[in-house]
């Protein structure tokens, strides 16, 4: 893994936060620069590439947590793992015993540019963050994708000392974490094992409602796709059509799940906001979306929700900054010093 060995060294060196910072302004409508050099097969119906901070080829004993690091809607999975490697060394002794996986969801233009293999697993450019099916080499939901990397983790043969799963995303990646925690069927592997599992979602533009209630009811009146999957529980994709939405919602008032919000993510018009009617019904801006999404939870009537909210002063939408954040590092690798839970 010659290519990890680049980006550790990369990330010593790079003040990732002023790149990371503006590559989410960036257009997504083009080859990433890079491909992660490490593979994993999904259901015998394509590869999908990551990237991997130790080779689990090999049995780990001195794993104790991995954390799962969702891109954004760029796909560069390389500025994420050098996020996710700089977040393991500010962790200190926390975050030696954690293996960092950094999946990448790539397009058919990544694919064509690079010259990948055949079986290279590809989807639409923004598909694959509500759990769309590939568009190639064969219909797998990126949840699927994302279950496929959870069972590997619940082989104990390779990790027999595991006790958590962190699945945690920014921005694009937090539509993402919290889309699979609600949907993902890959948990049941792992809790057979007793294998903790927790979700952070952090900075999304959106969020999947239960109900047809939105904090903003009059653009909601006149959105006819409001309640529409990925915003809501209409119209969701085949992965998701075999569970009621009271089952879903119940599976995931029942999940662990830390919200991460940067209170200077305040901008209505960021380039990288979602601005559809469907998101504008949520709130003007990602905080507000968050907070009046955690509101929304707690008057739900289905139990107290496993969750909690965190904001992260003085950051706004900077996938570095927040997952280096103190609170960034407690949701992640349990380290003390967050004390921002509302």
């Amino acid at each position: 893994m010659r290519a990890l060995a680049c980006l550790a060294a990369i990330a010593l060196t790079l003040v990732s936060s002023h790149a990371f910072a503006a590559d989410e302004d960036a257009p997504n409508r083009k080859p990433v620069r890079a491909i992660a050099d490490a593979r994993l097969p999904v259901g015998g119906q394509g590869m999908l590439p990551l990237y991997l901070s130790s080779d689990w080829s090999l049995p780990l004993p001195a794993i104790s947590r991995a954390i799962i690091v969702l891109h954004g809607r760029l796909r560069n999975a390389d500025e994420y793992y050098i996020s996710a490697h700089s977040a393991q060394i500010a962790a200190g002794d926390d975050g030696k015993s954690a293996l960092m996986i950094v999946p990448q969801f790539l397009a058919e233009i990544d694919v064509v540019a690079h010259k990948l293999p055949a079986d290279t697993l590809r989807w639409s450019l923004e598909g694959w963050e509500g759990g769309d099916a590939a568009l190639a080499p064969n219909p797998v939901s990126s949840f699927e994708a994302l279950d496929a990397i959870l069972a590997k983790l619940s082989d104990r043969r390779i990790f027999p000392n595991l006790k958590q799963v962190v699945v945690a995303g920014h921005s694009g990646g937090g539509q993402v974490a919290q889309r699979y925690a609600i949907a993902g069927k890959g948990e049941a592997a792992l809790s057979r094992q007793h294998i903790e599992v927790r979700y952070v979602v952090a900075n999304p533009s959106s969020y999947a409602y239960f109900s047809n209630v939105r904090p903003v009811p009059a653009i909601a009146a006149s959105c006819a796709g409001f309640n529409n999957w990925k915003y809501g529980m209409d119209a969701r994709p085949p992965y998701l059509a075999d569970a009621t939405p009271a089952a879903l919602e119940q599976r995931y008032v029942d999940r662990e799940v830390i919200y991460l919000l940067g209170t200077l993510d305040t901008n209505p018009k960021h380039s990288a906001l979602d601005k559809s009617c469907m998101a504008e019904a949520q709130g003007p801006y990602r905080y507000a979306r968050g907070h009046a999404y955690v509101d929304a939870m707690a008057k739900r009537d289905h139990g107290t929700p496993n969750h909690k909210v965190w904001d992260v002063a003085g950051v706004g939408h900077d996938g570095d900054k927040m997952l280096t954040s103190k609170c960034g590092l407690a949701a992640l690798f349990d380290s003390p010093g967050c004390g921002a839970e509302h």
